[in-house]
């Protein structure tokens, strides 16, 4: 079978983008708290839908939209903003209440399933559970003309917001006072608390930063396949967790890189004819992985996250 393989490798680039951004937020809050938010599929839809209610309005509540009222480009922003804020309540509403108690990490693990199922369901009670789009030609959704490979103004758009948001992550936590309190955090609550770090305050900027990175992957999976329901969030969910098993778990690099591994296996996989069984070879990479290193391509002790 004859395969473009610049094409593939294009495609695989800008959905591993969105992969990697998506599973960032994973692995953010599990360098810091030490356990999964199983909620952050429901952000990552909800930013979609934050978005969209911008550029739309409000017809969004009673039909589809049929036509803008604001520019495409602010939806981004916004669904970052918002995406950020309902992570932070999140936060607030199944989190915090079980920190303070000492509660073992399997509640805190069970509540925010919880709370991804509220989140759902508060979507599909306000937007419906059919499939949302952005107006007939308002996505700029042509082929770029003069390359050798066909991607479009959003997916090169996707791909570039992506390793702007992942390097600045990077950044973040690696260079600046506020990623220092996250790993001092992550290293030891109390130790952090005796040394003036405001642990609340940490956790709370922990939760806004990753739900802002699932906003912006939500939106950005929301325009470049032109389709939202309350519901996208599962289709990304299983593979956001492969990524961070896959890359270590807490390993922001880890991330980014298991996010392309995962793309590119998906693609080429669609590419072979083999789209039946993409997740298996999936799965298998993830398997032979974890028995050649049991902490992921990139995992490290609990001294070393974030």
């Amino acid at each position: 079978m004859d395969i473009n393989v610049p094409q593939q490798l294009v495609n695989a680039l800008w959905l591993g983008g969105l992969y990697s951004l998506f599973a960032l937020g994973y692995a953010l809050i599990f360098s810091v708290l030490g356990l999964l938010n199983l909620s952050h599929s429901a952000v990552f839809a909800c930013g979609a839908f934050v978005g969209l209610y911008t550029a739309c309005g409000d017809e969004v509540f009673t039909t589809t939209c049929t036509e803008l009222d604001r520019p495409i480009w602010i939806v981004i922003p916004a669904a970052m903003i918002g995406a950020g804020i309902v992570s932070v309540a999140v936060d607030r509403v199944a989190f915090w209440p079980l920190r303070k108690r000492n509660a073992p990490r399997m509640n805190q693990l069970i509540s925010s399933i919880g709370a991804a199922a509220l989140l759902v369901n508060l979507l599909q009670i306000q937007f419906g559970a059919a499939q949302q789009r952005f107006p007939f030609g308002s996505i700029p959704n042509d082929p770029v003309s003069g390359l050798p490979v066909v991607i479009t103004p959003i997916q090169i758009t996707a791909l570039v917001i992506a390793l702007g948001l992942m390097f600045a992550l990077r950044i973040l936590v690696k260079r600046t006072r506020l990623g220092r309190e996250m790993r001092t955090v992550a290293f030891n609550e109390r130790v952090a608390s005796l040394l003036g770090v405001n642990v609340d305050r940490t956790y709370m900027t922990a939760f806004f930063i990753a739900g802002a990175l699932a906003g912006a992957a939500g939106m950005m999976y929301g325009l470049a396949f032109n389709s939202m329901t309350p519901f996208m969030g599962e289709s990304v969910s299983l593979k956001g967790l492969t990524v961070i098993v896959l890359g270590g778990l807490g390993s922001i690099e880890g991330a980014v890189i298991g996010g392309f591994l995962i793309a590119a296996i998906e693609v080429f996989s669609v590419a072979l004819g083999r789209s039946d069984i993409r997740d298996a070879f999936v799965f298998l990479l993830l398997f032979v992985i974890l028995v050649v290193r049991p902490r992921g391509l990139l995992g490290q002790g609990v001294e070393d996250r974030a």
